[in-house]
């Protein structure tokens, strides 16, 4: 087992899984602390260590909203801890390998969490890797900053560092995405075969990797869980970058209701501190909060157009939503969006001979539970994980049997680009086909297992 290995920055040990067959390493840095000098920057590189760095438990969480403080679904469901921690020091990230040697080349998934890049962890316990990587792969889960401290823009800031005026979140994503690229042979995976995913920001995230022209090389797939969403309100539509101009002329109006007079005065000022600020600011609704910029640099346009109109790499995507959320007037904003995206992108492949293909999905079983919450936004991930045991709800043989089929299309896709195949018992899973152009092909995910359209 692969309890020990050696990366660029120096050794590491890692602790046996519940599974003792899987190796885990976590709270990896892969980036130098994005603290004093270094907030509201592009990150840097990661020091090296002497000795061996135990890396057993999760790194603190990015500077957020405290989580496990309120009653709403989410807290329930998975924001349970009030004592997390939490450090502006949060550029880390977590490997779950199968591996026995380093030269086994395993297929890599990177994932990035969601949570309206505002909000949101690695720690999160659906997120917990080990039943994916008992089917074969890598999982590799990446911390990144949030709100305020990966969204600012501002003169200062881009005079200071026009190459990466803003999108420190973006690029704290980049930067563990290329950290992996460089090490995971390590821990015995093939850096060839890297697949990207996300869910909602999490997902709008994985776009913007695709999109980013200094990953073209690196990603070989793309798994968007509830992230194609093209809302009708502008100032809903927290997917679509705004200018930098723009972002600068709220981050200018950010340093008047805190009463500061320069960036060097702004980093002066404590982490939490600053967390309390913006939230009283931009409290009064989502149009004052911050999010990824149009930098004219690495993230130049809006992903999910960028994607659809071909400008990324050739690879194939899994991309859907679940059936009761962001639904409004009977309208499933996720469930239009994909639609209305992957007819788009079929005609873009014939325009331009590209070889992508889309795999579309739907998911709908029952949901139980005192609240009858329905298929609501994000509950899927329990699956696509096969993590329903750490979850409250009373989940019976049909969900488990549902989340093993929905994580081995998970694994078989990141292996070979296709989610096809054996279900982790042996048996053929139901055929999943790629939408084409005269047909819009659909997997459901049911009570009773997938269903092909």
């Amino acid at each position: 087992m692969l309890r020990e290995v050696t990366v660029k920055n120096g050794k590491l040990r890692g602790l046996p899984g519940t599974n003792p067959r899987i190796s885990v390493f976590k709270g990896i840095p892969f980036a130098a602390p994005p603290v004093g000098k270094n907030r509201w920057r592009a990150p840097q590189p990661c020091p090296d260590w002497e000795g061996v760095k135990t890396c057993f438990e999760y790194a603190p969480i990015s500077i957020q909203d405290q989580p496990g403080v309120g009653t709403d679904i989410y807290c329930r469901e998975w924001h349970v801890d009030p004592d997390i921690k939490m450090d502006e020091d949060c550029l880390y990230l977590n490997v779950w390998t199968p591996a026995n040697k380093t030269d086994e080349k395993l297929p890599v998934l990177v994932w990035y969490f969601g949570g309206a890049f505002q909000w949101g962890y690695t720690a999160e316990m659906e997120f917990d890797g080990e039943a994916l990587a008992k089917k074969g792969i890598i999982v590799v889960t990446v911390n990144y900053r949030l709100a305020l401290m990966a969204n600012l823009a501002h003169p200062e800031i881009t005079a200071e560092s026009p190459e990466a005026p803003c999108n420190f979140g973006l690029q704290d994503q980049q930067a563990g995405l290329h950290w992996v690229y460089e090490n995971i042979a390590a821990f015995g995976g093939d850096p060839e075969k890297i697949t990207i995913a996300g869910q909602s920001a999490g997902g709008a995230s994985t776009m913007q990797q695709l999109t980013c022209p200094a990953n073209a090389h690196i990603v070989k797939g793309a798994v968007i869980l509830s992230g194609m969403i093209d809302m009708e309100n502008a100032d809903g539509d927290i997917f679509n970058p705004i200018d930098l101009k723009d972002a600068e002329e709220r981050g200018i109006a950010f340093f008047d209701y805190i009463g500061v007079k320069s960036l060097e005065e702004a980093r002066a000022i404590d982490a939490k501190k600053l967390r309390d600020l913006y939230g009283q600011y931009s409290c009064e609704g989502m149009a004052l909060k911050m999010f990824p910029i149009v930098d004219g640099n690495d993230y130049n346009g809006n992903p999910q157009t960028l994607l659809v109109e071909g400008s990324c790499p050739d690879v194939p995507i899994i991309t859907g939503y679940t059936s009761d959320e962001f639904t409004f007037d009977n309208i499933n904003v996720v469930e239009r969006t994909v639609k209305k995206c992957v007819k788009r992108g079929l005609e873009v492949n014939k325009e331009k001979n590209l070889n992508r293909k889309f795999y579309s999905y739907c998911f709908d079983p029952d949901i139980p539970g005192f609240d009858d919450p329905g298929t609501f936004h994000s509950v899927d991930l329990w699956f696509w994980f096969e993590t329903l045991s750490k979850c409250w709800r009373p989940f019976k043989g049909r969900h488990y049997d549902l989340a093993s089929q929905m994580s081995s299309y998970f694994v078989n896709f990141i292996k070979t680009g296709n989610p096809n195949g054996k279900d982790y018992d042996g048996t053929d899973l139901p055929l999943w086909k790629n939408s084409e152009e005269d047909s819009y092909n659909i997997m459901t995910f049911t009570s009773e297992g997938a269903k092909p359209e």
